[in-house]
């Protein structure tokens, strides 16, 4: 299995997740998102129970709310199972207060699709993927173990991705934020980047 590429569709996907508002388990699908027009975030950490781990996904669920506003889904994924999920969320304090789904996925199906499984472990390697609501795979971020992530830093980019599909023809430079100076690729602004960026914002 070829892992996916960025720019490519992903294919239509069902999972089964434990929901930890409702601390109940349910199938899901990505078709049910797209029909929703929302963005998908898959965020794949290597599993329960471990140390790391608890950090990113409560650091996830504090902006979680953040990201629903802007019509973004979050689908933590681990090799691990539903009743794993379960049993983790309800006792260790750091997620205590996590929303989103945590999909299981102990074949390694979904983490292989995605690159990130580690055959040598059988777990997931810390990976992060946004997909548009057409399914199109435009963010992707694959780290080691050691290093958790920012959930402030996928907020900026999830801004910056929506932004430029709402604005054709404009790029957002590094460290772009909401309301800040845009670019518009054109041969005017070839060797003038840091004169465009100087102007006023759009």
């Amino acid at each position: 299995m070829q892992p996916l590429r960025i720019g490519e569709i992903v294919p239509a996907l069902q999972v089964e997740a434990y929901l930890p508002d409702t601390r109940q388990f349910a199938s899901l699908s990505t078709q049910s998102v797209w029909e929703r027009g929302h963005w998908l975030v898959l965020f794949f950490y290597p599993a329960d129970f471990t140390f790391v781990c608890p950090t990113e996904l409560a650091d996830l669920g504090e902006l979680y709310s953040s990201l629903q506003s802007r019509g973004v889904e979050v689908w933590a994924v681990s090799t691990d199972t539903i009743y794993a999920h379960l049993a983790w969320q309800t006792t260790e304090k750091l997620l205590s207060h996590i929303r989103y789904p945590m999909v299981a996925d102990p074949t390694g199906q979904l983490s292989r699709l995605f690159g990130v499984y580690d055959e040598k472990t059988g777990l997931a390697l810390r990976g992060t993927f946004i997909l548009t609501p057409e399914g199109q795979l435009v963010g992707s971020e694959i780290t080691h173990y050691d290093v958790g992530r920012s959930a402030a830093e996928l907020l900026r980019k999830i801004e910056a991705y929506v932004y430029v599909r709402t604005h054709p023809g404009e790029v957002c430079p590094a460290k772009w934020q909401p309301g800040q100076k845009t670019l518009r690729p054109g041969a005017n602004l070839v060797g003038q980047v840091a004169q465009a960026l100087s102007t006023s914002p759009n």
